[in-house]
């Protein structure tokens, strides 16, 4: 199916002599990244195990991690949308400005991501994977006791640390173990993202619909004994997150990421879950450590006789374990950022995932903080789907067909879109002449032009088909990002490189909020701004100067 896929039948593998017996791995890949790139000896070591996780094959624990991972994914898109549901009546219950609810939340995302994200450079995948979700689970299931709008406010920016470091981990975790041949199931893994959506929409319509206090103009009291609805909707994703927590962490076994343990200088212990992972999936792996001791001394001798190499790049990383412990004291440093601005072209690439993350994390926002001139409505958070749940109702109350099951029902439908939307980008990033920089910059684009379009709509079925087509690119786009994203990030420094874009659209996602707290909101210029960032962010994808498909990430 894919290049890297072709290179693994028919290149000719290298051979290492050990002992009396030629020992090979049966498979080969292509980098993304140019020799001159990386470090050298980081390198050699990273394409020999890429080799041999290309010989093992997609097996039963890749599909087992494609299960668990998606987790993240799912994770990452229902709780944005669960502050967005239950808006309404928390605000109608404690009379608050319902924006500090959305700026605590993205505060916490903002503050997961980078935690989360850096500390799996330094103490590994494992623990970063695993604990996301419980405590999301926790302080979500505590915030459906919340006695007063601060309390909530406060549970929801904590639940959200847990959430900001989904899929900065996740990503990484899966990519580090998936073959080559196989990394397009990175993007294929949006599915669970849309599925979350889908998940939230469901489970909100009967108790948010059925258990919540009516909306008045003026507002009037609010009994919680009449307001239970949301409350409830908290308690059942709150614990749905703790059943996840408990399959990754008790049901399945997740192994130190490979390229990991190699990048700090545990080469035994690399081959060794290589071939755990082998076993698990019924195979053996031809790898040894004295394949990776080879590798190290091909890379320390191109290092040492290419001047040039030499005088672009730091010096090779030293993989003892002495050199692992000093980059440990140094690694809430520079020693995960520099090296991804080490070479022109790579200063360059990480540049641009940041502007394209901070552009996205922008336009969201501000299209729903402003989007109550007009719909009618109040703004909601970061995603477009809360914006369409919004306008659906209001839009179709002035249509004569704004009902709570025609509002719920729509809602449903958008969110059911979402699931293609995901398939057809794990088919598009395949494609050739287009891959993960056309298909990023294609969705893109064309979600900024739903986005104009949807402002145009006279009656509520034009509304919902402009929406669902808003849905449907939108779902695409945030696939290939986040699957082209910890692809061009190489392996040692990728935990760091997936925070710094995560945070750039946490960041940017922050001054939306804020401006519409004090900002007038009876303008619509914001509207046109966000859909023509949109389309500029299409643009900015094409200048990514690699490309990853049909290569193995490093």
């Amino acid at each position: 199916m894919t290049d890297t896929h072709s290179l693994a039948e028919t290149d000719r593998p290298e051979k290492l002599k050990h002992g009396d017996a030629d020992v090979t791995i049966q498979a080969r890949t292509e980098d993304v990244y140019t020799e001159d790139e990386l470090d050298p000896v980081y390198a050699a070591k990273a394409k020999v195990l890429n080799d041999a996780l290309q010989e093992i094959g997609m097996g039963k624990y890749q599909w087992y991690l494609f299960v668990v991972a998606g987790f993240g994914w799912l994770s990452d898109n229902l709780w944005p949308i669960v502050t967005g549901l239950i808006f309404t009546p928390v605000v109608n219950e404690f009379a608050f400005k319902g924006q500090f609810l959305k700026l605590g939340q993205n505060i916490g995302l903002l503050v997961g991501a980078v935690f989360w994200g850096i500390g799996s450079d330094v103490w590994g995948r494992q623990w970063s994977f695993n604990l996301t979700l419980l405590v999301t689970g926790i302080f979500a299931t505590a915030a459906g006791a919340s006695p007063n709008s601060v309390a909530l406010c406060s549970l929801a920016a904590v639940w959200s640390i847990g959430v900001g470091g989904n899929l900065p981990v996740d990503s990484a975790v899966f990519l580090e173990f998936v073959p080559a041949s196989h990394q397009y199931l990175l993007t294929v893994l949006s599915i669970w993202w849309a599925l979350g959506q889908l998940l939230g929409s469901l489970v909100a319509w009967p108790l948010i619909a059925n258990f919540s206090c009516p909306t008045t103009t003026p507002p009037s009291p609010c009994a919680r004994s009449d307001n239970q609805g949301w409350r409830y909707f908290l308690y059942a994703m709150g614990g749905l997150m703790l059943f996840l927590f408990v399959l990754r962490f008790f049901v399945f076994h997740l192994y130190e990421s490979p390229k990991y343990l190699m990048g700090r200088g545990r080469d035994e212990e690399a081959v060794e879950v290589v071939h755990k992972v082998a076993a698990y999936n019924g195979k053996t792996s031809s790898l040894t450590l004295e394949m990776l001791r080879a590798a190290e001394e091909r890379g320390r001798t191109r290092s040492k006789g290419d001047s040039s190499l030499e005088s672009a790049q730091a010096p090779a990383i030293d993989t003892s374990a002495l050199g692992a412990a000093r980059r440990t004291l140094r690694a809430f440093g520079t020693e995960h950022i520099t090296p991804l601005f080490q070479t022109r072209k790579l200063a360059w690439s990480t540049s641009l995932l940041i502007i394209l993350w901070a552009l996205i994390g922008l336009a969201f926002p501000l299209y729903n903080s402003f989007v109550t001139y007009l719909y009618a409505t109040f703004p909601f958070p970061r995603l477009p789907l809360l914006t369409v749940f919004c306008s659906l109702a209001t839009r179709g109350a002035d249509f004569g067909d704004g009902s709570t099951y025609i509002t719920y029902r729509n809602q449903v439908i958008i969110s059911v879109i979402g699931v293609p939307g995901a398939l057809l980008a794990g088919w598009a990033v395949e494609l050739p002449y287009i891959g993960r920089r056309g298909a990023l910059a294609i969705s893109t684009a064309l979600t900024g032009v739903f986005l104009f379009a949807s402002t145009t709509a006279r009656t509520s079925d034009a509304l919902l088909g402009w929406n669902c087509g808003y849905s449907f690119t939108s779902n695409i786009m945030y696939g290939v990002l986040y699957a082209i994203s910890p692809e061009l990030f190489p392996t040692k420094d990728r935990g760091t490189g997936n925070a710094l874009v995560a945070a750039a659209n946490r960041i940017f996602g922050i001054m939306a909020p804020i401006i519409a707290l004090y900002a007038d909101l009876t303008t619509s210029a914001p509207i046109y701004v966000s859909g023509a960032i949109f389309i500029v962010s299409g643009f900015i994808a094409l200048l990514l100067p690699f490309e990853p498909r049909g290569r193995a990430s490093l």
